[in-house]
This record gives structure tokens, C-alpha cells and sequence, in this order.
């Protein structure tokens, strides 16, 4: 969308363990729970019914194929005795609730995945988040600032990565301060708070680099849209644009460190922007509303 802060491209998925091989981990995969709730949820969606019910039937039903996909990969043994989620929800605040659980769960298991499946756990959160946006039933709300920045020393890839988030960051900074002279007074909660969010990451993202020892890149001089802005419309569009460049930057930093606590500013990153992407979506009118998977395509 803008020029001057390229894109994190996600890296590619290696190998599975092979059965019968010494390092072969035959206990149960992390992510069945999230498989199991996210099929769950379809159906809880699906019966509810709605229009917004059925958006979130859409989202888990994606989010369930690749993690399907993923479960299958590895093969490992399924787990005994475990109950399954309920495939029925009360009405839409429980649905929301359902939401919120399933985000909370894939946030916990971030920190202690492979980079590959951290990245898809993050995006699973991420789009729970952008879920719940589609109706104050559901729980919707924009998180608040960065929790714990801080991070251990840091390696070639993730260095690299965290700068093209940081270009992203400046860029959204940019965007947020941009739109404000063609959005009327309707519109300025919500660029208050996405404009300190991406100065909150900026921020983040310099104090990181440096304690790295990198010198963080800065902003451009000047930023190009491949498109002109010139209205409202052309506006809102910019900063769906920004938000969906950063969901993209930040799921490129989870799948390029293995840093507990850099997986938790990328993480808390990419919700944040999720969250804020989809509520933009809804005003720009744009299908789907709410992303699957942000970041991951």
C-alpha cells in the first residue's frame, strides 16, 4: 500500500519430524485445542446465526483448515480423554466469550512454539481479536499500549525483521497523520488512538534494536500511496492499507525469532493492528470485514 516500507514476507514452513526418527515427539500437538475450539466455535457460530454470527463462523472455519493443515503435517498421536467445546453458544455474548478464550490460548502458546507455528498461533489470536469487532456483543475494544519491551539478545533474522516493523511503524505514523484532513470530527477518537498505538510500537521497536546494538532505521523522507488521497473514502482505505502492512510486518517478526519476549511485542502487535484493521474495514464496507488469519496473506 505504501511505498517506502516493504513488506515482511513470511518464511517458509521446513520439515516435520518423521515417525520413527530418535527426535520424533510423540506427544499430543500443542495446537489440537486450538484445532478442536476454532471447529467448535464454526458450528457455535453457524447455529447462533446473524449476520456477524456468520462472519465469525467464516473466520474459525479458516482459522480451523490451517490448523488442520498443520496438525496433519506433524501427525502426532491425538490426546486421550479429553472433552470436546460445546457447539452451541447462549447468544452472542457467549460467542464473544468463546472468542476472547480461544485469542487468550493462542496468545499463551506463542512463546514456546517452533517460529513456523508461532506465527500461525499469533495470527490465530489476531483473528479471534478482529472477530470480536464485529459486534460490541462480542466483546470489541481496542487493546492499550505495549506490555513487557524487552527482549534477549537478538540474532541477524530477527534483528532484520523487527527493522522492516519498525518501517512499517513510520509509515502508519505517517498514514494516521495524513488522513486526518479528509475524515470529519466523527473520526478522531479512533486516529488518536491508532496514531499512539504506531508511535507506541515505533517507540518499542527503536528501544529494542538498540539495546540489540542496531542502529534503528528511520523514517522516509517522504511516503508515496499508490492511490490518491482525496476523500473520505480514499482515506479510510489508506489506513486499512497501513494496518494491514503492519499485521503483516509484525507476523514476519514471530516467524523469525525464537525470543520469548520479542514474540510478546509482536504478538500484542499484531492484534492490536487486527483489531484496528477490522473496525476500518467495516466503515471502508470492505468483505470480509474481519481477516482470518492477519498477517498471513
Amino acid at each position: 500500500m505504501l511505498r517506502g516500507a516493504a513488506l515482511a514476507l513470511p518464511a517458509v514452513a521446513g520439515l516435520g519430524a518423521v515417525a520413527g526418527c530418535t527426535d520424533y515427539d510423540d506427544s499430543p500437538d500443542a495446537l489440537l485445542p486450538l484445532l478442536n475450539a476454532a471447529e467448535a466455535d464454526t458450528a457455535a457460530a453457524r447455529a447462533l446465526g446473524g449476520s456477524a454470527a456468520e462472519q465469525v463462523a467464516a473466520v474459525r472455519a479458516a482459522q480451523a483448515r490451517a490448523l488442520r493443515r498443520e496438525v496433519n503435517r506433524l501427525n502426532r498421536p491425538r490426546a486421550t480423554a479429553t472433552s470436546a467445546p460445546p457447539t452451541t453458544a447462549g447468544g452472542p455474548e457467549e460467542l464473544g466469550q468463546r472468542l476472547g478464550d480461544a485469542r487468550d490460548r493462542a496468545v499463551r502458546l506463542v512463546p514456546r512454539l517452533p517460529a513456523y507455528r508461532a506465527g500461525l498461533a499469533g495470527a490465530v489470536a489476531a483473528g479471534c481479536a478482529a472477530a470480536q469487532q464485529l459486534d460490541e456483543a462480542f466483546g470489541a475494544g481496542q487493546p492499550g499500549p505495549l506490555q513487557r519491551v524487552s527482549a534477549g539478545p537478538l540474532d541477524e533474522p530477527a534483528v532484520g525483521a523487527l527493522q522492516q516493523a519498525l518501517a512499517t511503524e513510520h509509515a502508519a505514523e505517517w498514514v494516521y497523520t495524513t488522513v486526518t484532513a479528509f475524515l470529519p470530527g466523527s473520526y478522531d477518537n479512533g486516529l488518536t488512538e491508532g496514531g499512539e498505538a504506531h508511535r507506541d510500537r515505533r517507540l518499542a521497536c527503536e528501544r529494542l534494536l538498540r539495546a540489540a546494538g542496531a542502529t534503528p532505521r528511520t523514517a522516509e523522507p517522504a511516503y508515496t500511496t499508490e492511490n490518491p488521497v482525496s476523500d473520505q473514502d480514499s482515506a479510510v482505505r489508506l489506513v486499512v492499507g497501513a494496518e494491514t502492512d503492519a499485521t503483516r510486518s509484525w507476523h514476519g517478526v514471530l516467524e523469525r525469532t525464537e525470543d520469548p519476549g520479542l514474540r510478546g511485542v509482536a504478538t500484542q502487535a499484531l492484534v492490536g493492528s487486527a483489531t484496528r484493521c477490522t473496525s476500518w474495514r467495516l466503515d471502508a464496507g470492505a468483505t470480509p470485514a474481519a481477516i482470518a488469519l492477519p498477517g498471513r496473506g
